[in-house]
């Protein structure tokens, strides 16, 4: 079968849209009503941040003995949260950055809204470090240099919390800017479209004086590869960066060179699955599901078994390398994982990470949104659990049973656990309202309407002569050249 057959078999939009079909299919969220579905579901999850919040000041005037840490377990539900969702915020960088440098055109329709989930994600991590020190405005003066009579203090580069702080900062700044920079063209559609004078104000000075043209196109591709370039080291040394929090200690089940491409793993695979959780949701709720197409989600189902393969083998590697070390301290922490007072947590993360992805095998499963949107939530139930064994079964039994302690989180660490939850997913229904889900220009140029051929035909005339329906489609809209300056240069 030609490459050409095989493009038209599986296309990235379905319904041959024109362009301006596509510009009123993704911004029609924006520009008619909310509906009473999106006005309840906002409001549920906006009632749990707020919940969430005030726990959080609960928490923060009482201190954090509101927690159910003890002398053994000093890391609990607060750092569990931590490292998952900055691992939550792996997959929008992935996408944007790393599917661009490979030029992966399955990313365009999926790329936005994963870009939109890391900040948010970002954010939601940012903040259980801070918690976590009980009175954030003593200790977070200690992250910044600040000048004394004898010079500037620095703080301490040996501190895990410095590091936690560099990495998110960086993580969250460069992800930013390129979110930020893929928007514009798609801002300056939206400003030109823009029927009130505050809504034409406020997205003419996001679009930075956008019009379309040659030379501005040109700048853009080179920024946008320049940050590209950027980004994606970031995808290995945040997490590397997070893990290394873990492994320069001397905890039995932590001090392991194996962390930092493990949670790298770890991370892109629960964060392809929250992807995948917004993602069925929104081109159901959105209505866009010929620009969502089965074969995206299916090639997110393809990565979600590599990497949770990719987990499942660095679990086996850690029982090997205890055993292989001859330490009787790690030996056990790994027997005790799976075989102690809880081990149930150990064999939720198990069944959840590395037995169920492996559905994704048949096609048929990998195909069905039913079955994608349950392994979704199944793999981040598993991934938060991951977390969780790894930071409080490796401290519950240490070096001295005369120590050893259970943990019992208080309802303070289930309603922070929810709250962020409720923070992540409110942000992401605002994002939904506000700006563009799906990047328009870049779907423009991959949905075939200048390149497919017509009246069924492969040959190079049909496709010029699709080629002349596009350029006839773009200038029988009377606002093409005024309303969507990029659509003829996407």
């Amino acid at each position: 079968m030609s490459a050409t057959a095989s493009h038209l078999r599986e296309p990235l939009v379905l319904g041959s849209p024109s362009l301006h079909d596509i510009t009123e299919q993704v911004l029609a969220p924006m520009e008619r009503k909310p509906s009473m579905l999106w006005y309840a579901v906002t409001a549920a999850t906006g009632l749990v941040a707020l919940s969430g919040i005030a726990t959080i000041s609960w928490q923060l005037y009482e201190g954090i003995g509101t927690w159910g840490l003890n002398k053994t377990i000093g890391w609990g539900f607060d750092i569990t949260n931590f490292v998952f969702w900055i691992g939550i915020g792996h997959a929008g960088t992935l996408i944007s950055a790393i599917l661009f440098l490979f030029r992966q055109k399955w990313r365009t329709s999926i790329n936005r809204s994963a870009e939109a989930m890391t900040l948010f994600a970002v954010l939601c991590a940012a903040m259980f470090p801070l918690i976590h020190m009980g009175r954030p405005w003593f200790g977070a003066v200690w992250f910044v240099p600040y000048p004394n009579l004898r010079g500037p203090l620095w703080t301490n580069f040996r501190s895990p919390l410095v590091w936690d702080m560099f990495a998110i900062s960086t993580y969250f700044t460069i992800s930013a800017v390129f979110w930020f920079i893929g928007l514009i063209p798609d801002l300056a559609t939206v400003r030109d479209r823009a029927k009130t004078k505050l809504r034409r104000t406020i997205y003419g000075t996001l679009s930075l004086g956008w019009s379309g043209s040659n030379k501005h196109w040109s700048h853009y591709e080179t920024v946008y590869m320049c940050l590209a370039g950027l980004s994606t080291p970031l995808v290995l040394s945040v997490h590397t960066i997070v893990s290394t929090d873990f492994a320069t200690s001397v905890i039995p089940g932590w001090h392991t060179t194996i962390f930092p491409p493990y949670f790298v793993a770890g991370a892109i695979f629960s964060g392809f699955a929250m992807v995948m959780t917004l993602l069925i949701i929104a081109r159901k709720v959105l209505q866009i599901e010929h620009l969502i197409t089965i074969k995206h989600l299916e090639n997110m189902c393809l990565i979600i078994t590599a990497t949770g393969m990719m987990v499942g083998l660095a679990y086996a590697t850690e029982f090997l390398m205890a055993w292989y070390s001859g330490s009787n301290y790690e030996g056990f922490t790994f027997v005790n994982r799976a075989t102690g007072p809880m081990s149930w947590a150990y064999w939720i993360m198990v069944s959840c990470n590395v037995i169920s992805p492996q559905v994704f095998w048949f096609k048929k499963m990998r195909t069905s949104i039913p079955v994608m949107f349950v392994m979704s939530i199944v793999v981040n139930i598993g991934m938060w659990f991951e977390r969780f064994v790894i930071i409080v079964t490796s401290l519950h039994r240490d070096y001295l049973p005369s120590s050893w302690a259970m943990y019992s989180p208080t309802w303070v660490e289930y309603m922070t656990l929810l709250g962020s939850f409720g923070i992540f997913f409110t942000l992401f229904l605002l994002f939904t309202r506000v700006l563009p889900t799906i990047a328009i220009a870049e779907v423009k140029a991959v949905s075939g309407w200048a390149q497919k051929p017509a009246h069924g035909h492969a040959d190079g005339s049909a496709r010029a002569e699709a080629g002349a329906h596009a350029h006839a489609a773009a200038d029988h809209d009377a606002s093409a050249l005024a309303k969507e300056p990029e659509a003829v240069h996407a």
